[in-house]
């Protein structure tokens, strides 16, 4: 019997008492970004929503090294095979990311680092000597559109010469780029691929935006403000009424239609223009089965404190590694809660509708 058998069937049955180990350990090293996206609660200062306070709502600003090297020594003791993610908020401006980096790679730990790549030129032999296993770059349109959503006229170009410089290094460096589908970059996805047509990539994925409006947050709360508490989040200058669908649909269609030398993926895969409506117009309607993440990934911020999932997740502290370690976290009640709880309410909460986690 196959693992990934063994899981589902794990999931399904005994969610409260899960025996797998977490596939992922994502880090929150930092709560500073160096861009400013229109779509993003950090980039608008957002700041009361879930999102942002999981991302920059802890203290200090950087994860002190020591702690760093606590995480990477309990991987390595309890989950070897599991992957360490810099995720958030940027870290390639994290301070100790290249001696973080190297205890990394001598402890046997593998990492992965998401980052909007404008400083990654200079950080480029960094992760070139560090055996960083993946690099995953948020790009959202050709030059001038995604400058525009960054505010920061360079971005783009800063972001090109930063996976040059990694791939001069590195010829066979794992790199992804993925794009959220937004207001500003519908009708230029096709010219955005184009563009990366001769790149020696892993995948380019495009997202459609993950969001809570204010009444589907009101909705949850009425039976989880207690628990699980949700916010609004991602919809301060996003206004889904500005997405033009059938121009998406159309452009979608051109992209499945043609061939590239990397793989191209949506998520989630929408299988028509009425289903595409629905996932933006009618955000009450759940689409997907359950939540994954809960069962793969935990989140640890700036100041040790653990989430479920990742940044997009209710901000519901697990423990803190300060405290307790990852084995007794991974394992312990709270978590064990929120999987049933999830179980119990057919794999997702009302608040949960458009998160990626989902799909």
């Amino acid at each position: 019997m196959s693992s990934t058998l063994l899981k589902n069937i794990n999931k399904k049955y005994a969610p409260q008492n899960y025996l797998f180990s977490p596939e992922w350990i994502v880090l929150g090293v930092n709560n500073v970004c160096n861009l400013h996206c229109k779509m993003c609660d950090v980039g608008t200062k957002s700041l009361d929503t879930n999102f942002a306070q999981n991302l920059v709502g802890t203290h200090p600003i950087n994860m002190p090294l020591p702690l760093i090297e606590k995480i990477i020594d309990e991987m390595a003791l309890h989950y070897p095979k599991s992957k360490l993610g810099y995720a958030f908020t940027e870290p390639l401006v994290y301070p100790h990311l290249k001696a973080s980096l190297e205890y990394a790679k001598k402890k046997n730990v593998q990492t992965s680092i998401t980052t909007n790549a404008l400083t990654l030129k200079q950080k480029a032999k960094i992760l070139a000597e560090n055996n960083v296993t993946d690099l995953y770059i948020s790009l959202d349109g050709p030059q001038d559109i995604h400058n525009e959503i960054r505010g920061h006229k360079k971005s783009f170009q800063k972001a090109v010469e930063g996976i040059e410089e990694l791939l001069r290094l590195q010829p066979k460096a794992s790199i992804s780029i993925f794009c959220v589908i937004t207001e500003w970059n519908i009708g230029y996805l096709k010219e955005f691929l184009d563009f990366f047509k001769e790149y020696p990539l892993g995948q380019i994925g495009f997202m459609h935006s993950n969001f809570t409006k204010q009444h589907i947050a009101d909705t949850h709360n009425e039976i989880w403000a207690q628990s699980y508490p949700a916010t609004a989040s991602n919809v301060d200058e996003v206004n889904i009424d500005n997405f033009d669908l059938d121009v998406l649909w159309q452009e979608i269609s051109e992209i499945k239609a043609a061939n590239y030398k990397f793989p191209v993926s949506f998520s989630p895969e929408i299988a028509s223009k009425e289903k595409l409506h629905e996932f933006y117009h009618k955000p009450e309607k759940i689409i997907g089965k359950m939540c994954n993440d809960v069962f793969t990934n935990i989140m640890i911020k700036s100041d040790g404190s653990v989430i479920p999932a990742h940044g997009r997740c209710y901000n519901l502290t697990l423990g803190n590694i300060y405290d307790e370690n990852l084995k007794q976290i991974w394992n312990g009640r709270v978590l064990k809660k929120f999987r049933a709880t999830l179980h119990e309410n057919g794999g997702l909460l009302t608040a949960c509708s458009r998160c990626c986690s989902a799909f």
